[in-house]
């Protein structure tokens, strides 16, 4: 996979806009403009996650595997659903903003893989999917497991409702994914 980036100018357009579409709606429940001028960085298709966290903690996560949306767009749609539509979590209230930090994720494409050896810790994003389910964690999730194998097992069953051991038996599709992320600082 080549590696990718985002200009320093582009993350700090996608993250005020992110902040903007979220406060707008927590104050006048109004959806910001997606017909936005944005320039071609920001109008190309992207898949992405916004990471909502407060305090530290979780807050709220939400996105796409799939290159829908206009980058710009894209953030906008994964920003509100994070901040209301992430069902572990009770919708983020207006209050809750100024503690608030955003993180924007910007997903490579998803390459199909036949061995969990090529999965390296930290750079790879991993999607497991076998029929109708499928679970995703981030390359920043790594950072609360000791294995690799750790890592797939809690994926299969905690994201995918599966067998922790579906990884390894070959009943399921794995895919891997690199990120390029930035955050509010």
């Amino acid at each position: 996979m080549s590696e990718f980036s985002i200009s320093k100018q582009s993350q700090k357009e996608l993250l005020k806009l992110a902040r903007e579409a979220i406060t707008l709606y927590l104050k006048k429940q109004e959806v910001i403009d997606f017909s936005i001028d944005a320039d071609e960085e920001l109008s190309q298709p992207a898949a992405v996650f916004v990471t909502l966290t407060r305090g530290g903690e979780l807050r709220g996560c939400v996105g796409t595997t799939e290159a829908v949306y206009p980058l710009y767009e894209a953030v906008i749609r994964m920003s509100l659903s994070a901040a209301l539509n992430d069902s572990r979590f009770f919708p983020l209230e207006e209050s809750e903003l100024p503690d608030t930090k955003i993180e924007i994720s910007v997903l490579s494409p998803m390459q199909k893989i036949k061995d969990a050896g090529v999965i390296i810790r930290d750079k790879h994003g991993v999607l497991i999917r076998k029929g109708n389910r499928s679970g995703l964690f981030l390359p920043q999730v790594w950072e609360h497991f000791n294995t690799k194998e750790d890592f797939l097992s809690e994926l299969c069953s905690q994201k995918a409702g599966l067998s922790p051991d579906c990884w390894k038996d070959g009943s399921a599709d794995i895919f891997t994914f690199t990120v390029f992320s930035f955050e509010e600082e």
